[in-house]
């Protein structure tokens, strides 16, 4: 047939190389423009809140019933307060809305995953974000979805991931008052994430790097720290050995934090 021939086979394989193109830089073009706009910090930057009983307990699910607005504050002050520090203008860099709980969770990452795994589980945590809509409620900038666990059943909680590309979050968190304070450090943490922070911790033992890691890295003596910085997340107290701090009041954002997220001009 006509269709079979080699010219047409090659008109087809180039019409489908240029369509593939043109997603690709459809993509690339909304990513910079996502990235131009997070980081522009001319005005308030809309965060989402969006809660979720993560093991599906009763302790869980108490927890989240009672969480408002003034749960989240100091996560607007902290980032009020570091970007004052760093020169923005804008009086309130980060807003920050609580939404209803959710009911559905975000899909899983599973720990380990290799690159093709995480780019799926990136694809399928963008579709998943897109649909958390709130009737009457306007959607917000960037969507963080925290799953709170009751701190009786695990020691730990799984892995959080803040994704650049997507603007979006997964939070995992303890559903305990006396953990809110680190459960704030860690919504921050994944927050900045997606403003384009990079994390400043060791991948295995979590130790805070030097010097980028550090709260105050011109201390002299260098060891203990006193704050933490927060894409490091810990309080280094010697070269060997770091704590989390209790809340952010004790955590900072570094210069080359700054820089990465736009308070610092290149």
């Amino acid at each position: 047939m006509v269709g079979d021939t080699p010219a047409a086979l090659t008109v087809w394989k180039t019409i489908r190389i240029a369509l593939l193109l043109i997603v690709l830089a459809a993509v690339a073009l909304h990513a910079w423009l996502d990235r131009l706009s997070t980081q522009s910090w001319q005005e308030p930057l809309w965060v989402g809140i969006f809660p979720l009983n993560g093991d599906g307990s009763r302790e869980a699910a108490s927890y989240v019933a009672g969480l408002d607005a003034e749960s989240f504050r100091a996560i607007a002050q902290f980032c009020a307060r570091e970007a004052h520090r760093y020169g923005v203008a804008v009086d309130e860099p980060v807003h920050l809305e609580l939404y209803p709980e959710g009911h559905a969770l975000p899909p899983t990452l599973a720990p380990g995953s290799g690159p093709l795994a995480i780019a799926w589980w990136s694809l399928r945590m963008r579709l998943f974000a897109s649909h958390a809509e709130v009737p009457g409620r306007a959607p917000p900038r960037i969507r963080l979805f925290v799953l709170y666990h009751d701190p009786a059943t695990l020691e730990r909680v799984p892995d959080s991931h803040g994704l650049e590309k997507g603007l979006t979050g997964v939070v995992h968190a303890f559903a305990a008052p006396a953990m809110a304070g680190a459960n704030n450090i860690v919504i921050t943490h994944e927050l900045l994430h997606t403003v384009g922070a990079t994390d400043k911790y060791e991948p295995g033992s979590g130790q805070p790097l030097e010097p980028q890691g550090l709260g105050d890295p011109e201390r002299v003596p260098r060891y203990p720290q006193e704050r933490a910085e927060i894409m490091a997340g810990r309080v280094a107290l010697s070269g060997q050995e770091s704590e989390m701090p209790r809340s952010l009041a004790a955590v900072v954002v570094g210069a080359q934090t700054a820089r990465e997220i736009g308070w610092v001009k290149r």
